[in-house]
């Protein structure tokens, strides 16, 4: 039984890789401390992935790109939407400098993503007037450069832009507040031959509502499905995209291609994000599109992006503490559960190569210093307040700490963001360093990654992004 059972194992694999071809991953940089763009790259590939979604065109990222065979979308950031609105040379020079020359350097650019999420409800309508001039500027500009044949445009949109007043899919369309910029915009995207992109989360409607149904938000069925018409949805991803489909296809765009530019599921920072929950969605989501059947509405293979490869712990939690905790790898490149992507032979997540730490040297609470301490609350808050503390609180990875424990793990936090410097384990005499690590069975005490001077680099690319804004809206005059 035991060779029979991996034959068949070997088999479902291979039948896996036949039918998901191009799975793609988000890899963005709001770190401290990013992985070598190199390092990432070869992950990427030795994972099997064939496309990237980026949020930006930083550099490093792209250099390391090149010849590497890769299909990429390269993003354009939301406040660089106005200046590229209002100004074509802005955008001839946008392309010029972020599309042509990487492409002539080797790297294989297939999309642009004009901003991202730009029309979500909590943005207050900041991006409504320049997006879509922003999203024709960049294809007039791909036009002049020769380029828009093989390099096409998108948005990447939240599932807000539409709805369902009945919740089933054959009920949907465009949010009626934006209902007719969203079509000018579909019918521009028809015209140029491009493509529709959408970010779908169940965790997210899980996490906004309480008595969400837990099941309809994977893939092994639900009592809780959607019966429309003839048609029953047992998992929220089908009714969601299909509420999309029903959208396109009432307005008379039904065969515009849909791109699933975000999918995923957290592994921390709220109570419904953990590992199980995510191995549990990830891979249902993958052996859900493995079918090739598509979804009631738009059969076929399904073109999609994971959310995301690598944490992110400089990202904003507004929305949630779990927004650090997206990726399939942690900080420094481990996967954190088992996945079989359809890529590789052995059916399993490789990790990053070659990582190097700091010393294993961990900064922690004295055992002498009393709970009752009036310099405690300070002292964590600033720890809290510059590093990343989302792992704790309830039902979180490390949610199961005494007090002291978080304490430690708040310390341990901002003295590995700045790089074990003596001066960050100090925290009014209250704390100090030790070799012995404090983890427990969940709760990792992470040591920082060397990183190409990570901290540096980041400064330097956010200084190097507002320098060339400058450089757009100098255009613009």
């Amino acid at each position: 039984m035991g060779s029979v059972s991996i034959v068949a194992g070997a088999i479902c694999s291979l039948l896996l890789m036949d039918r998901v071809s191009g799975i793609g991953a988000n890899w963005g940089t709001q770190t401290s401390h990013p992985l070598p763009p190199a390092t990432v790259v070869q992950m990427l590939k030795e994972n099997g992935f064939q496309k990237v979604k980026l949020f930006d065109a930083e550099e490093g990222t792209m250099s390391a790109l090149r010849k590497s065979g890769l299909e990429v979308m390269v993003g354009i950031p939301n406040e660089m939407l106005a200046v590229l609105a209002t100004s074509m040379n802005a955008a001839n020079t946008w392309v010029s400098t972020n599309v042509s020359a990487y492409i002539n350097d080797g790297v294989h650019i297939r999309y642009v993503a004009v901003g991202n999420e730009p029309f979500l409800e909590t943005y207050n309508g900041s991006f409504l007037q320049t997006t879509f001039p922003a999203l024709q500027n960049i294809q007039g500009a791909l036009i002049k450069a020769g380029l828009s044949n093989q390099v096409k445009v998108t948005i990447p949109l939240n599932a807000d832009v539409y709805n369902s007043p009945s919740g089933r899919p054959s009920d949907g369309d465009f949010r009626s507040d934006i209902r007719d910029l969203m079509l000018a915009i579909v019918k521009f995207l028809s015209d140029n031959a491009a493509v529709f992109t959408v970010n779908i989360y169940p965790f997210i409607s899980l996490y906004s509502d309480s008595n969400f149904p837990v099941d309809y938000a994977f893939f092994e069925g639900s009592s809780s499905g959607v019966v429309d018409g003839s048609v029953t949805y047992s998992n929220m991803f089908d009714a969601n995209l299909d509420t999309l489909i029903w959208a396109l296809k009432k307005n008379g765009f039904e065969n515009l291609p849909v791109i699933v530019g975000e999918i995923g599921w957290p592994t921390d920072g709220d109570a419904n994000a953990n590992t199980q929950y995510a191995q549990r969605f990830n891979q249902g989501f993958m052996n859900h599109i493995s079918t090739g059947q598509g979804t009631p509405m738009r059969p076929g293979l399904i073109d999609a992006y994971l959310f995301s490869l690598i944490d992110e712990d400089e990202k904003s939690i507004q929305p949630g503490n779990f927004e650090r905790h997206w990726g399939l790898y942690t900080y420094d490149g481990w996967p954190k559960y088992q996945l079989n992507l359809g890529t590789t032979k052995t059916g399993s997540l490789v990790r990053a190569k070659n990582v190097q730490y700091l010393d294993k040297t961990w900064c922690v609470l004295k055992p002498s210093v009393n709970l009752d301490n009036s310099k405690l609350a300070a002292t964590i808050s600033y720890a809290c307040a510059n590093a990343d503390c989302t792992s704790l609180g309830y039902k979180t990875s490390c949610g199961d700490l005494d007090a002291q424990g978080n304490i430690s793990y708040a310390f341990n936090s901002y003295y590995q963001k700045n790089d074990q410097d003596d001066v960050a384990c100090v925290f009014e005499n209250l704390a100090t360093t030790t070799n012995k690590d404090p983890s427990t069975g969940t709760c990792r005490f992470g040591i920082m990654i060397i990183a190409d001077s990570g901290i540096s680099r980041q400064i330097e690319y956010h200084g190097a992004s507002l320098l060339f804004s400058v450089l757009l809206l100098f255009l613009a005059l």
